[in-house]
């Protein structure tokens, strides 16, 4: 509804045509709920206004790999040309959520250049920050891991753990012991704090 992309996503406000503002709805979702499973057909197009949703699908050993993270953007941009969902989006916090309707986003790209110049620009961030993702990957020690994600989607040096560190671990690759013993060394050696929900880097590694 226009009210809702009015009171609480001014960039979504701005990005979308002013006809499909009517079309979306908000909805709260609780911490474990799915948005969609692989396999069903699209329908909406989702945007995450506050929590965190990730996109997943299962290891060949069955464990959940993390695809994809959100905290405030869209989580489905793929499924707009696509006729099923390749994964799972599931609420790993309560969420705030935006459902924008897919056949109207489709057809609003097919008649409005502006907006289709504007989608364009947006996943040209996520590509770049995809990248970011995938050179972090790439990383062998989980230290370099761990200071690459609070350089790169950190904040003045501080990085916000919404979800506990076993999903954190998930997403940078490692197995959670892995993850809890290289935090450990790093605080010894005073690289960095853990500070209620943040990782935090000290001024003299900043």
């Amino acid at each position: 509804m226009i009210e809702n992309l009015t009171k609480f996503s001014s960039p979504l406000k701005a990005l979308l045509p002013d006809a499909v503002h009517a079309l979306c709805m908000k909805t709260s979702v609780k911490k474990g709920a799915l948005l969609f499973q692989a396999g069903k057909k699209p329908v909406w197009m989702f945007f995450v206004l506050n929590g965190e949703v990730t996109l997943e699908r299962l290891s060949q050993q069955g464990d959940p790999v993390v695809l994809q993270r959100t905290r405030h953007g869209f989580v489905s941009e793929a499924s707009l040309q696509s006729s099923k969902y390749h994964c799972d989006a599931r609420a790993v916090a309560n969420s705030e959520i935006i459902q924008i309707p897919l056949q109207a986003l489709a057809d609003a790209l097919n008649i409005d250049t502006a907006f289709a110049g504007r989608w364009i620009s947006m996943l040209n961030q996520e590509v770049k920050r995809l990248r970011l993702q995938s050179e972090r990957l790439s990383m062998k020690s989980v230290k370099d891991r761990v200071l690459h994600l609070i350089h790169t989607e950190g904040k003045n040096g501080k990085y916000q753990v919404n979800t506990g560190l076993k999903s954190l671990a998930n997403e940078l690759g490692v197995t959670h012991e892995a993850l809890y013993r290289t935090l450990a060394s790093l605080e010894k050696t005073y690289t960095l704090i853990r500070k209620d929900s943040f990782l935090e880097l000290t001024e003299t590694n900043s």
